[in-house]
């Protein structure tokens, strides 16, 4: 009997990045290889990766520094890159890292299987060509549910926006939509397979239809997924503030399914640095969509990004983001320093900011985010929340899951209750998650 083919997979960035390696999974399924979590034992290293920050292409580097050496021990090892370094850098890759065999796109999944195939017998080969219409959706495999309560369902690909720091236009190609029946088929065969919370994703998720006359937009979208029966949660990521439309807020008010919860990334608080950005709003824009959310969905969660050190940045435009976490009291702030990105805007211009002012203004922001984070934390003791139980807690001794504001929480019951929506008191409110009891079901 022959020994079963292993598959050893890492994932580096954004949820995109986390529902392509899911379809991955699938796709090695499909040739034989099962995943492990031990890279020791893996046939085939596969590196799906993130490009947004140089941080996180220069982790990518280190980390197939560390699968050289395990090639060396055993010659057979099969080492793949693929995500947005791979898009990035092509054909370059095999020449920095020529023990590399394999190296896909972000449009590539489709040919993944042939060219693992290809790799067994010894061949090298590069995939980075973007696909430019619709049929790109149905090339990529559907990932196979395997029990989740909660997946993520690809909409839309790609951004039209072309922020002055941001690559992802260069790696992710331009706008494209999948057609909403598509959307349901997905959404419906999941609720079949027992999922009952699904996260709907696009780099500008709230763009999707735009280029599509008499279309469904988003808003609808919304509406029609929360139909699907089975589905008891419905959430989406990633949201651009400009694309912020009154019917996307009523939704918030008129479908109960809907989590109330947004990712809206500010980027900074200062106008001067928005308009430098290429933003496409101010901060008094800004915050008009945040008022009308909460006016929409009183309990609403905001999480959001902010980049600090960004060029044309002083001192004044850093104190107006600070302002700006303080009067919208985000959940949760995802919070780094500027990185040129090649072939980005803003790479051609001065950077006038010095790396110690930068680290020195992240530190800021991240503790006064911190005290927020834990004071909001603080706010839900005694009071009630509807948690989705995902499975136990990562201690084992304990049930995790979600509130609609997307707070981690944990508390005692069944494992049997994965996949229900149930009411929760919360007894603790820490830094990074809720804790409490499980009223009766």
């Amino acid at each position: 009997m022959n020994k079963a083919k292993k598959l050893y997979l890492e994932t580096f960035g954004c949820q995109m990045n986390v529902s392509d390696s899911e379809k991955i999974v699938t796709l090695m399924k499909g040739i034989g290889y099962q995943q492990t979590a031990d890279p020791v034992e893996a046939d085939l290293v596969l590196l799906n990766t993130c490009s947004i920050r140089a941080t996180a292409e220069q982790r990518v580097y280190g980390h197939l520094g560390k699968f050289k050496s395990m090639k060396k021990q055993k010659p057979g090892l099969i080492i793949g890159v693929g995500g947005c370094v791979a898009q990035q850098e092509g054909e370059r890759l095999l020449r920095k890292a020529p023990f590399v065999s394999l190296v896909f796109g972000t449009h590539n999944l489709h040919l993944l299987q042939k060219m693992v195939s290809g790799a067994e017998q010894g061949k090298q080969s590069v995939a980075t060509d973007f696909l430019d219409d619709e049929k790109r959706f149905d090339l990529f495999p559907h990932a196979e549910s395997e029990g989740g309560v909660s997946r993520f369902v690809t909409v839309m690909q790609g951004c039209d926006n072309f922020c002055a720091y941001c690559i992802v236009p260069h790696v992710r190609g331009r706008e494209i939509s999948r057609s909403a029946d598509k959307v349901v088929e997905e959404v419906a065969a999941l609720a079949a397979a027992g999922v009952t919370e699904v996260t709907l994703l696009g780099q500008n998720v709230n763009s999707y239809g735009f280029k599509e006359p008499g279309a469904p937009d988003f808003a609808d979208l919304l509406r029609l997924v929360a139909q699907v029966e089975g589905i008891e949660r419905l959430r989406f990521t990633t949201s651009h503030p400009k694309d912020i439309s009154p019917r996307l807020i009523a939704c918030f008010a008129e479908i109960p399914k809907l989590a109330p919860h947004i990712h809206l990334p500010a980027q900074s608080g200062s106008d001067a640095v928005l308009q430098g950005m290429n933003r496409g709003y101010t901060r008094v824009q800004y915050l008009e969509k945040v008022r009308a959310l909460r006016d929409a969905c009183p309990g609403i969660q905001f999480t959001g990004d902010m980049i600090v050190g960004f060029p044309g940045e002083d001192e004044a435009c850093f104190e107006q983001t600070m302002e700006l976490i303080e009067e919208v009291q985000y959940a949760d702030l995802f919070s780094f320093i500027y990185s040129a990105r090649p072939g980005t805007k803003a790479a051609g211009f001065p950077d006038e900011v010095r790396r110690a002012e930068k680290q020195a203004r992240l530190e800021r922001l991240q503790a006064a985010q911190k005290k927020i984070t834990l004071a909001r934390n603080e706010s839900f003791v005694g009071g009630v929340q509807r948690v989705l139980v995902e499975g136990p807690s990562s201690t084992g001794d304990a049930l995790f899951g979600r509130t609609g504001g997307n707070r981690a929480t944990v508390m005692n019951g069944d494992p049997a209750l994965a996949g229900r929506l149930v009411e929760v008191r919360i007894t603790e409110g820490l830094q990074t998650l809720l804790k409490g009891e499980i009223l009766d079901v």
